[in-house]
């Protein structure tokens, strides 16, 4: 069964950050929130980018400083998005596509929330992996 984005974002706060914010601050937020990526916008609110746990492990790796990098130098740029009216295979197909975990839902230029490959239930996953074996048995 087929659930659309807005069921699953529904009464969902995002962790929204500037451009300008820390990396420090990122992981801060993204610690006491319990969530894996930051959305980042403008100062009018659209989205420029997301900032992932991926993006932090990298960053460290880098040896760059936590405190003083800011997300608009190591953020992902114009990240995929979905709309709310999006199935939850469709989610899953492209994040299964991208290698990437989390989606930001958008609809009129706004964010409405994020969905990630934990938010989706075990029978979704089993449909998306049965459509994945039967195109890879058609290769």
């Amino acid at each position: 069964m087929n659930r659309e984005m807005a069921e699953i974002i529904r009464d969902q706060t995002p962790l929204i950050l500037a451009p300008s914010a820390t990396v420090q601050e990122a992981c801060r937020r993204m610690y006491s929130r319990k969530v894996g990526a930051v959305l980042v916008t403008n100062d009018k609110g659209a989205l420029v980018g997301i900032f992932t746990g991926r993006d932090a492990v990298r960053v460290l790796a880098q040896g760059r400083d936590a405190t003083s990098t800011p997300l608009r130098e190591v953020m992902t740029r114009k990240p995929e998005t979905m709309k709310p009216q999006a199935t939850a295979i469709d989610a899953l197909r492209l994040m299964r596509d991208g290698g990437f975990r989390h989606v930001p839902v958008v609809e009129d230029g706004a964010v409405v929330g994020i969905v990630s490959r934990g938010d989706f239930r075990g029978l979704e996953h089993d449909r998306m992996d049965q459509e994945t074996g039967f195109w890879e048995r058609m290769r």
